[in-house]
């Protein structure tokens, strides 16, 4: 009884946490990602996209006093007012240079020189073809500013090329990945930029600055860059993946600061560093800085209160003299776009940028889910299909695990065997506990039977579930991956639901009745996998484990389809390996058997 009661209270404990899971966070929180969408939708204008309108007055801004880094507060302008208007109109507010590539469209803002109006090409909002499609970067005077910008400052006394200088273009200036574009400013000291921008095919802007003293004095000067984002996403989950302020910095490695943390820190210092990264990332897309490789920098994550509060990250590399009439040339990268992880590990490698693959969250159990990731991806590009990869994946899983599996079954046949045998014992014993057990550990080592060998199937499968949830949840090349009919998103749950008939009753439904096909299939399995064992002695148990299939059915409709799939496969396969292999150790299959008990009217008690 002691035992039963144990199991009984884990097993109630369980349900609850799946339950309180599915209703206070699952659900809420696909509700406020429903409507985030949805207000994105509403507040960008999906016609500019990319086009320009003609340039007008540049809108100025304010800037703050800016010091060396010893004593520096941040290198960040004052913040403009949002603008009224659309996304058009407050583009049309500054002279531009257009960016148009094969992945990205937009336009460089010619006051700061600023990246910040950004389109993703071939991702979209919606599965929809013809929603609006990503926009990544905005100009600063709307409500959801987010740029990237370069500048340098004169330690101790503050900017001389950012957010206010104005410069110069050529006529006709379009900035692709075949021409790059060489801006020129000229400062109040006597310096004269000229900074070329070129851009790659994917997602990498290379910023060349070549500074001239045509002064009669040398200069000290400081290159710096910051990334400053005004509004604050919707952070899809906290406990999967993260999203916020993040950076590599030298030997210290990969640094990260959600932003509910540097809301409480304001202002977060990281170590001098020679080499690295730093920027903010959301679950499918980031913006980065790359500083000079040789040139030791100091940096910082930063969240500003007051009239417009937003976050940043930003550094100031060390000083650089330049003698009169002499020059000096500074590179830095800014990578802005979708976290496709061949563009992001090619970066690693032919950049040389330290551990930039870690802009991808792998996780914890990053030696599972990175090879989860590839070998997916590698029969993706065989099938075409993610869905049909998940499916032959877990054929490999399943020969993998073969031998484990396998001995697991034959275990638990003869298990079925001796079955006989363990209830006559425990009738023998029944009042003496202790002699109870010793028999039947007895009777088990005469058997050659481990009575805990049912459990290494389902341990075995736990970490391929979560890797493949992971890969299913962070990855971008999962995000809007069709299967058959209708699974169009194989990151998002089962879109139908049993509750409206599967989309005949026009019927909006809340997330927890979202109970949709793939979710009743994979509880059908469960059901048929659990019915395959003798039922449990006890009807406390018989009942639970009646149940659990119905719960796991609700809990997974709000999972990514394609781990239901995978779920769902992985169940039908190892029914048929469970049965094969009982039938071959002369253990009987209970499944029909216990279908019947289980829907067999039961007598009624006599009174």
């Amino acid at each position: 009884m002691e035992n039963n009661r144990n199991f009984l209270i884990a097993m109630a404990l369980s349900i609850a946490v799946l339950i309180g899971w599915q209703f206070l966070v699952v659900s809420p929180r696909m509700e406020a990602e429903r409507q985030r969408q949805a207000e994105i939708a509403e507040s960008q204008t999906p016609a500019n996209d990319g086009s320009l309108q003609t340039p007008q007055t540049p809108a100025g801004t304010q800037q703050d006093s800016l010091t060396a880094p010893s004593g520096r507060e941040s290198v960040v302008s004052s913040p403009q007012l949002p603008a009224a208007g659309d996304r058009a109109a407050v583009l049309a507010q500054s002279n531009r240079v257009p960016i148009d590539t094969p992945e990205l469209s937009g336009s460089i803002n010619l006051t700061g020189a600023r990246l910040d109006d950004l389109r993703l090409k071939h991702y979209h909002e919606t599965v929809d073809d013809s929603s609006p499609t990503i926009v990544l970067l905005s100009p600063e005077a709307m409500p959801n500013g987010y740029f990237a910008e370069y500048g340098f400052i004169a330690p101790g006394s503050g900017q001389i090329a950012g957010a206010a200088t104005q410069w110069q273009a050529p006529a006709g200036a379009e900035l692709t990945p075949n021409s790059p574009v060489t801006l020129t400013a000229t400062t109040a000291n006597g310096l004269e930029i000229q900074r070329t921008i070129s851009v790659d095919d994917k997602f990498m802007f290379t910023f060349e600055d070549r500074v001239h003293n045509s002064g009669d004095a040398a200069v000290s000067i400081q290159p710096y860059g910051r990334i400053a984002r005004y509004s604050k996403p919707e952070v899809a989950s906290a406990y999967v993946l993260f999203e916020g302020l993040l950076g590599v910095f030298g030997e210290a490695g990969l640094e990260e600061t959600k932003y509910s943390a540097i809301e409480d820190d304001k202002k977060i210092t990281q170590p001098k560093a020679t080499g690295g990264w730093l920027g903010i990332t959301d679950k499918y897309w980031a913006t980065t800085l790359v500083p000079e490789g040789n040139r030791p920098f100091d940096s910082q994550f930063l969240y500003r209160e007051g009239q417009r509060p937003h976050y940043q990250t930003e550094y100031l590399a060390d000083a650089i003299q330049i003698a009169p009439g002499a020059e000096a040339t500074t590179t830095s990268r800014t990578f802005a776009g979708a976290k496709v992880v061949d563009v992001i590990d090619s970066y690693e490698d032919t950049l040389n940028i330290r551990q930039f693959g870690q802009l991808i969250d792998w996780g914890w159990f990053y030696f599972i889910t990175r090879p989860m990731f590839h070998a997916l991806d590698y029969i993706y590009r065989l099938v075409g299909n993610f869905g049909v990869a998940i499916l032959v994946v877990t054929v490999f899983l399943k020969l993998l695990f073969f031998p484990l599996a396998n001995k697991s079954y034959k275990s638990m046949a003869r298990m079925k065997t001796v079955q006989p045998k363990i209830m006559e014992m425990r009738e023998k014993y029944k009042d003496d506990r202790t002699k109870q057990q010793q028999e039947m550990m007895r009777l088990y080592k005469e058997e050659k039977i481990n009575p805990a060998a049912g459990c290494w199937p389902v341990l075995v499968q736990i970490p391929v579930f979560f890797a493949l949830y992971k890969v299913l949840y962070v990855t971008i090349e999962m995000r809007h991956a069709p299967f058959f009919g209708w699974i169009q998103d194989l990151a998002a749950p089962d879109p139908t639901s049993i509750f409206n008939l599967f989309g005949l009753i026009p019927l909006e439904l809340p997330h927890i009745l979202m109970v949709g096909v793939w979710p009743i299939l994979m509880g059908i399995t469960m059901f048929i996998q659990m019915k395959l064992n003798p039922t449990p002695p006890d009807p406390t148990q018989a009942m639970i484990f009646t149940w659990m299939p119905i719960v796991f059915t609700f809990m997974l409709a709000a999972f990514p389809a394609g781990l239901v799939i995978y779920w769902t496969w992985n169940n039908t396969l190892s029914i048929i390996q469970q049965s094969v292999i009982m039938k071959r150790n002369g253990a009987k299959i209970e499944l029909f058997d216990n279908l019947k008990d289980t829907f067999k009217r039961k007598p009624k008690a006599s009174s």
